[in-house]
């Protein structure tokens, strides 16, 4: 069995911001409310005169990734995907990605796990390089939550809280035994898929459906969230899952230098690390600056942190995740 190490990070988000005053400006919303409940300040939405889309901001943080891997992009033998918000019903942005590079052919897949997505799209690329069918995997999270929001008072529970950027990874082959991925856990239970999650349109109620109907009156064509149950589930999986991958590897707490948690809601990072008695130092949340960008998430945080050189070499790094499905997950890496 090989050994895959992250070995370049990338991230891009939109210039454009938007505060909670600007929400508060359009639906029935405050600043204190909204930080109160969530944490966030601000987050940033696609302009749409610049030409960002999902795909195309998943390219802008995957050359970042493999400019700082010192790879050239045809060394990349493998695309993960991780979204909820692709461009297109189908294709995947997968291929959009492939061809953005201007990589002549390889394999690209989409993961759909919406906040478990980067974990959950971590765990293929590892395997994929412990077996050794890859040498370089190209992991992208990227979310355009914007371009599907009500953004009106009807849907503010939701839509204060979701913002769009994209984060990558290069993960890679390494012949350092003792660095690098040392687990993934994944999980997910379907009997709460409709507590978090955007019903249609589908294959199930399609364009003659939608065109008949008021959507003034039946609106399932925007995310529903049902909060509580969301957040009780979160505190309960994030701690199992942290606990799990630090039991695999006989690790303790103690030994988590980073945790860098799904940035979902502020209130449940500090949840966690309250229970884990773990400093500010030893988490890392930027959900004040961007909101919940989802499978975007952990890797422009991992990104963040790594940057402000938070993350150093031999360090314990825990990346953990919940969300729709609901699914959720967590990744072991010795830095």
């Amino acid at each position: 069995m090989y050994q895959s190490k992250i070995i370049g990070l990338g991230k891009y988000v939109p210039d454009n911001i938007v505060t909670n005053e600007d929400l508060s400006k359009i639906m029935e919303t405050s600043n204190e409310w909204i930080v109160e409940r969530t944490g966030i300040k601000e987050r940033r939405h696609i302009d749409k005169s610049t030409g960002d889309t999902t795909a195309v901001m998943g390219k802008k943080a995957a050359l970042q990734a493999i400019e700082r891997a010192g790879l050239d992009k045809n060394e990349i033998d493998l695309i993960v995907f991780a979204t909820l918000s692709p461009d297109y019903y189908f294709p995947g942005c997968g291929v959009q990605i492939q061809d953005m590079l201007g990589i002549h052919t390889c394999p690209a897949l989409d993961v759909r796990n919406q906040c478990s997505g980067f974990v959950y799209a971590l765990s293929v690329a590892d395997q994929f390089i412990k077996t050794g069918m890859y040498k370089n995997v190209l992991v992208i999270g990227s979310e355009n939550h914007s371009g599907g929001l009500d953004m009106t008072t009807r849907g503010r529970s939701v839509s204060v809280i979701f913002g769009d950027g994209a984060g990558a990874a290069v993960v890679s082959r390494s012949q350092e035994n003792s660095h690098g991925i040392l687990s993934t856990h994944l999980h997910s239970q379907g009997e709460f898929a409709e507590e978090l999650a955007l019903i249609g349109p589908s294959t199930n109620h399609w364009l003659p459906e939608i065109i008949k109907e008021n959507p003034q009156e039946n609106i399932p064509y925007f995310p529903y969230m049902n909060g509580q149950l969301v957040f009780k589930n979160a505190v309960v999986r994030f701690s199992e899952v942290i606990k799990e991958g630090l039991k695999h590897n006989n690790l303790e707490v103690k030994d988590i230098d980073m945790l860098i948690p799904h940035q979902a809601n502020l209130r449940i990072s500090q949840f966690i690390q309250k229970k884990f008695q773990l400093s500010d130092e030893q988490v890392y949340n930027n959900i004040q600056r961007y909101g919940n960008t989802t499978a975007a998430s952990i890797p422009i945080a991992l990104t963040e942190a790594w940057e402000e050189g938070k993350i150093k070499v031999g360090d314990h790094v825990v990346l953990a995740a919940f969300g729709s499905g609901f699914t959720w997950g967590s990744v072991i890496i010795k830095w």
